[in-house]
């Protein structure tokens, strides 16, 4: 089974989203059958490069909120990251460009590697890096066994980020305009931060689907006779 996923390292539901998909894999005990592919989607491309103001004023402004409401908003997507048992930190996260994160990924994947997926939200979320930084991204890499030196040179260019671009703008032409965004075997589509069994019966469905599609043989004939 084949799963792609758009996301990006500053969306909280994203990482959610991530950790209840795993539950789901493991509750069917599907997770060593199913290769996960994640496609990139920055929510602000313009984003700078440097902290600029704090999680509760951007969340503020954005959805035109007093500060006090807004505080209380990312208090509760906290509290639904914890649920999910992650040390969720989202008031104190250090928003910047994903830009460089979302290269490291499509580098790290072309190396076989799936983890720093997980180690990058984890960075962004939980130890409040700024994912923007380059020796952070380094640091990540190395740690999950890259070499420092390939990966030194990817974000010291603009390598991927063709890649990254693919990726946005296959999200645009299928109508995606938000993340989380899961293409199930190319068919089968979830949209959002879903609960456990949501994905869980989505699963299941695709599960089904390919057992239909692999038991299509009707009778013919060959060399040896008819069957």
């Amino acid at each position: 089974m084949k799963i792609e996923i758009w996301s990006d390292y500053a969306c909280p539901y994203c990482y959610i989203a991530k950790e209840r998909l795993e539950k789901a894999m493991n509750d069917l005990g599907i997770k060593d059958q199913v290769n996960i592919e994640m496609r990139s989607f920055e929510l602000d491309p313009n984003a700078s490069y440097k902290v600029v103001s704090s999680t509760e004023d951007r969340f503020a402004k954005k959805y035109r909120l007093s500060n006090a409401m807004a505080a209380e908003r990312i208090r509760q997507i906290e509290q639904l990251g914890r649920e999910e048992g992650i040390d969720f930190r989202y008031s104190t996260t250090q928003y910047t460009n994903t830009m460089d994160a979302h290269r490291l990924t499509h580098y790290a994947e072309k190396q076989g590697n799936k983890t720093i997926v997980e180690d990058l939200f984890k960075a962004y979320f939980t130890d409040n890096l700024e994912l923007s930084d380059k020796n952070v991204l380094k640091e990540i890499a190395v740690k999950n066994g890259l070499d420092e030196n390939e990966v030194e040179k990817v974000l010291n260019s603009n390598e991927f980020e063709s890649d990254v671009r693919k990726d946005e703008s296959q999200a645009y032409s299928m109508g995606i305009q938000a993340v989380p965004f899961f293409l199930i075997n190319g068919k089968f589509t979830l949209n959002g931060a879903q609960n456990v069994e949501t994905f869980k019966m989505a699963l299941k469905e695709a599960i089904q689907d390919d057992i239909q599609n692999n038991d299509l043989s009707g009778m013919s004939c060959g060399i040896d006779g008819c069957y």
